[in-house]
C-alpha cells in the first residue's frame, strides 16, 4: 500500500475550547509522521456549544477536515458508529476531543498497523494523580465486566485505537442500539496488539461522565456482552431459597423443643427486607433486558444526522 489514508474519528460533546487545539496537533503529528493522505472526521454529538462553529472554521480552511453534526445528543458510543460508518481510511483511529487521549501516541499506532496488527488498542497506565474513587471505580468496572461477561478486557483499555479496513466493515454487521465498542472488538479476532499511555489533563472544559452515566456505560457493558446476569440471578434465587427453607426448619425446632422461641419481628423484618430488595434487584437486571429487547424491536436509526460536509 504505497499512500495509504488514514481517518481520524473523533467525538465531540460540547468541546469548543478543545477543536482547534486538536486539530492543530492532530495535522502537525500527521505531517511530521509523513502521512500526507489522511482526513480529521469530527463528529459533533448534538453540541450545545459553539462546537459545531469552530469545527466550520477549521473545514473553511483545510479540506482534510470533515464533520457530521447529530440533531440531538446520542451518546459517545453512537458517535463512534457514524465516525466508522463514514470514515474512508484505510486505517481509522479513534479519540476523544479533550486531549486526555495525546495524539503523540498516533505515529506508534500506524508502525503496529504497518507492522501486520488489525487492531491497535490503547491501555491507560494510572498514575498517582488519578483520585482514589477513579481508580476505585475503574478497577471494579473491569473486574465486574470480566466476571460477567464472556468477553475478557483489559483494565484501563479506552476508545482510543487504531482499526484496519477489514475490522472496520466487520463492526459494521454489528447493528444493536445498544453497542459497547470495548467489549465488541476484542471478541473479532484479528490479530491484536495493546500500547500503554499516561492519560493527558483535559485541556478545556469539564468531563461529560457524570457518576450517574458511568454507572449506566458500566450497566451497557455488562448486559452487552452476556447474559451472566441473568444466570447469577437464578443462583443468587436458588441460595436463597434454601437459606429460607433451612431457617424455617431451625424456627420449627426452636419451637417445639425449646422455650427459646424469638419474641418480636425483628427477625422476621429483617428478612422480609432482605429478600425484598434482592428480589427488586434481580427484577431489575431482567427489566435492563427486557429493556433491551424493546429497544431493538422498534428498529429506530441509532443517530440522525442534521448537517455534513
Amino acid at each position: 500500500m504505497a499512500n495509504p489514508e488514514i481517518s481520524v474519528i473523533i467525538p465531540s460533546y460540547n468541546e469548543e475550547g478543545n477543536v482547534h487545539v486538536l486539530y492543530e496537533k492532530l495535522s502537525s503529528i500527521l505531517t511530521n509522521s509523513k502521512v500526507s493522505n489522511y482526513e480529521i472526521l469530527y463528529v459533533n454529538d448534538g453540541s450545545k456549544d459553539d462546537s459545531l462553529l469552530k469545527i466550520k472554521e477549521l473545514t473553511e480552511k483545510d479540506a482534510s477536515v470533515k464533520y457530521i453534526h447529530f440533531s440531538r445528543n446520542f451518546g459517545h458510543q453512537n458517535a463512534l458508529r457514524a465516525g466508522l460508518d463514514h470514515a474512508k481510511g484505510d486505517a481509522v483511529i479513534s479519540l476523544d476531543a479533550d486531549l486526555q487521549h495525546p495524539p503523540e501516541l498516533i505515529p506508534t499506532l500506524i508502525e503496529h498497523w504497518k507492522a501486520g496488527y488489525k487492531v491497535v488498542y490503547t491501555k491507560r497506565k494510572d498514575t498517582n494523580d488519578l483520585s482514589f474513587f477513579k481508580r476505585l471505580s475503574s478497577r471494579l468496572f473491569y473486574k465486574l465486566v470480566n466476571y460477567l461477561s464472556e468477553t475478557k478486557l483489559e483494565e484501563g483499555t479506552a476508545d482510543f485505537r487504531l482499526l484496519d479496513r477489514s475490522v472496520v466493515e466487520a463492526l459494521k454487521n454489528f447493528k444493536e442500539n445498544n453497542l459497547f465498542y470495548r467489549g465488541i472488538i476484542p471478541g473479532l479476532g484479528f490479530k491484536q496488539i495493546g500500547v500503554e499511555y499516561i492519560p493527558n489533563e483535559r485541556f478545556s472544559g469539564s468531563t461529560k461522565y457524570t457518576f450517574s452515566k458511568m454507572v449506566r456505560f458500566a450497566l451497557t457493558g455488562i448486559t452487552s456482552s452476556s447474559a451472566k446476569p441473568l444466570y447469577f440471578s437464578i443462583y443468587l434465587g436458588a441460595f436463597l431459597a434454601l437459606c429460607s427453607f433451612l431457617y424455617g426448619l431451625y424456627a420449627i425446632y426452636i419451637s417445639i423443643f425449646t422455650n427459646m422461641a424469638v419474641t418480636g419481628w425483628t427477625s422476621l423484618i429483617a428478612s422480609i427486607l432482605f429478600i425484598g430488595g434482592i428480589q427488586l434487584i434481580m427484577l431489575g437486571i431482567v427489566g435492563i433486558y427486557l429493556g433491551k429487547l424493546f429497544s431493538e424491536s422498534k428498529n429506530r436509526p441509532h443517530y440522525i444526522i442534521e448537517e455534513k460536509n
